[in-house]
């Protein structure tokens, strides 16, 4: 999911100084990046060069070797690790770029979720050949856990039908829900915590709070199947329409 990818990011960089310099005041100009930058993406990338901003949550110069830094940088989706190397550089008037990078998490998905494609296949082998399923069982999570830190709007078991065709989903279909703004992205779950759609929100969990009726979040992508839950379209505590 374009959810997942759109997360927050975190890196472990190896950035190579172009000429001598001091520790402490490198380590000073770094620090100057952590928050709201501007960033152009460099030329050889798939994106419009235009200049934009981008945030970097925390920045840690973890070691320092000769003219090599290496750092862990937690930043937004869309920040360009070799551009942020390049303009420490410039600003330092050190000059610096990217020697190697690693992408150590997206989300909630870290280096201890990877999998080898031969752990796959072999999950796969076992399964098939085997009806051994605990190996892949390992392996493939529930979509539920790529929403993790996406706020949750729970609805009610007649609401869910008229979601999954497509409807808005409404106030009284509405029994419960994390905080999130207006035009955050949302989660729509059941109270078994099954996922049924994710969209747009078209009013805050304060509003929320304080209506019986009106059009709480779009539905965009539908997770659940047609029909699983019975159909309430019209009714009066149906919560979609």
């Amino acid at each position: 999911m374009h959810y997942v990818s759109r997360s927050t990011k975190e890196y472990v960089c190896v950035m190579q100084i172009h000429s001598d310099f001091e520790k402490e005041s490198l380590k000073s100009w770094i620090m100057k990046f952590k928050g709201k930058i501007y960033q152009r993406p460099p030329v050889r990338s798939s994106v419009s060069r235009k200049l934009r901003t981008r945030k970097i949550y925390d920045i840690e110069v973890t070691e320092i070797e000769d003219r090599l830094v290496l750092m862990k940088v937690i930043s937004e989706h869309g920040t360009y690790m070799r551009k942020l190397c390049h303009d420490i550089g410039i600003l330092s008037g050190y000059g610096a770029h990217m020697r190697e990078l690693r992408r150590t998490r997206t989300g909630i998905f870290d280096e201890r979720n990877l999998v080898t494609m031969h752990e796959f296949s072999e999950a796969v082998y076992m399964w098939k050949n085997c009806k051994d399923e605990s190996f892949i069982r390992k392996i493939i999570m529930p979509m539920e856990i790529a929403t993790c830190g996406i706020p949750k709007i729970m609805v009610d078991n007649n609401a869910v039908s008229a979601i999954a065709y497509g409807a808005k989903l409404t106030a009284p279909g509405v029994v419960g829900f994390q905080q999130f703004k207006k035009d955050d992205v949302v989660c729509v779950i059941t109270t078994k915590g099954e996922l049924v759609s994710v969209g747009k929100a078209l009013m805050d969990y304060r509003r929320l709070a304080k209506v019986d009726k009106g059009e709480v979040a779009s539905t965009d992508r539908v997770f659940i199947d047609r029909d699983v839950y019975p159909k309430h379209w019209g009714d009066k505590d149906g919560g979609s329409s």
